[in-house]
């Protein structure tokens, strides 16, 4: 069980910058590892990898010393214990909306006295002693969740009080759509929604996520928010733009 230096740095109250590969390649995350971000998220709720490319993925962060992310599609107990049985350094759970639904995803990730995650261990496990290595798993295992409707904000108070959750994600794209606004995540009712929901996060001493680009990270950070997701579409589109328009117009 690797220590896990994001969770470190969210426990100290540092801000955690995490990168989205979006494909399965485990060369494109040992190749991001190496810029410096802190966590590579591995996406299997709308991504492509199979179980076996999760595993390559979260090696390759492994060598890197970056905490690999995966985000399962459901909270279905058996897809959280195996995305982390394959050694991923935390789980981000999709649609959680209530307290109760909370309190299930930290029981499904983690051990008892905590939860019940299902005992395997896989290769999280190996060279581990088995009665110490719940705990380790217990003590380094993330559990992000993610606040994607309005129902969600409107329980937000409530599902704060859930113990061991890591990070409160609040998602732009499905927010907008459940606030009528689909296809519109800079709609201004959205984001004053989201910034909402980060202060009312940090104002109670948690860790807020958000959806950020090079060009709101900045405005984020100020905000509060200590787990700051991009893509790596948004990142490769300024260096390319500044590349190709260095090029004659034909």
């Amino acid at each position: 069980m690797r220590n896990n230096s994001a969770k470190r740095k969210l426990a100290a109250g540092k801000p955690v910058s995490v990168v989205a590969p979006t494909y399965s390649a485990p060369g494109l995350v040992e190749l991001l590892g190496r810029q410096g971000y802190d966590v590579i998220f591995i996406d299997c709720e709308h991504g492509p990898p199979s179980w076996d490319a999760v595993e390559d993925m979260v090696r390759a962060a492994e060598l890197c010393d970056v905490t690999p992310i995966v985000r399962v599609q459901s909270h279905d107990p058996s897809t959280i214990t195996r995305a982390l049985d394959r050694g991923a350094g935390g789980v981000q759970v999709p649609h959680v909306n209530t307290r109760a639904e909370a309190e299930a995803v930290v029981r499904h990730a983690k051990f008892a006295p905590i939860g019940h995650r299902g005992f395997a261990g896989g290769r999280s496990a190996f060279g581990e002693v088995m009665h110490d290595y719940t705990r380790r798993a217990n003590d380094e295992t993330m559990v992000v969740v993610m606040l994607e409707e309005m129902e969600a904000l409107h329980n937000l108070d409530d599902i704060l009080q859930t113990k061991h959750v890591d990070v409160f994600f609040v998602a732009p794209g499905d927010l907008a759509q459940s606030m009528g606004h689909p296809g519109q995540m800079d709609h201004p009712a959205v984001q004053a929604a989201i910034d909402d929901a980060v202060k009312r996060i940090r104002a109670v001493g948690r860790a807020p996520g958000v959806l950020s680009t090079p060009a709101t990270v900045r405005r984020y950070l100020d905000l509060g928010a200590l787990f700051l997701y991009v893509g790596l579409a948004a990142v490769l589109a300024p260096g390319t733009k500044d590349f190709l328009g260095a090029f004659p117009r034909s």
